[in-house]
């Protein structure tokens, strides 16, 4: 349990327009996940208003990842050396994503054109208290 595989699959299913919604956050909860760092902090990515922790689900994801930034940063980026932590699913969800006390989720596998996933700062995803929709009549759990 936790391995990156499962994920992918669930990935897969969501993508296919089949698989629980709910089932797909939970593998990612159960899930080890390699996360680069980038000048001292965890690799994140702006987008849409959203703060992206940037994560694996396998050294092979991580490596695509790192050949597509050669491709942005140039010759130099492919000598770089990658280095990265890993979580569980549910402490990025849980600790991590709080901790940046701005509205961030989690991005998996953002090398990979079909086989990526969002997790978005919303209810069911992260705690209540960062959900940016937790306090939205229509979007989730009422207050």
């Amino acid at each position: 349990m936790g391995d990156g595989a499962a994920l992918v699959e669930r990935i897969a299913e969501r993508r296919a327009g089949v698989g629980d919604p709910r089932a797909l956050v939970g593998e990612l909860r159960r899930t080890l996940v390699l996360v680069p760092f980038d000048r001292g902090g965890l690799w994140t990515a702006e987008f849409g208003g959203v703060r992206w922790v940037c994560g694996f689900t396998d050294e092979a994801a991580l490596a695509r990842f790192a050949e597509e930034r050669v491709v942005v940063e140039g010759a130099g980026a492919a000598s770089r050396s990658w280095e990265y932590a890993v979580f569980r699913g549910a402490r990025l969800l849980d600790e991590v994503i709080p901790a940046m006390g701005i509205p961030a989720g989690v991005a998996v596998n953002v090398a990979d054109p079909d086989g990526s996933m969002l997790f978005p700062p919303v209810v069911g995803i992260v705690p209540d208290a960062v959900a940016v929709d937790a306090d939205v009549p229509s979007g989730g759990q009422q207050r």
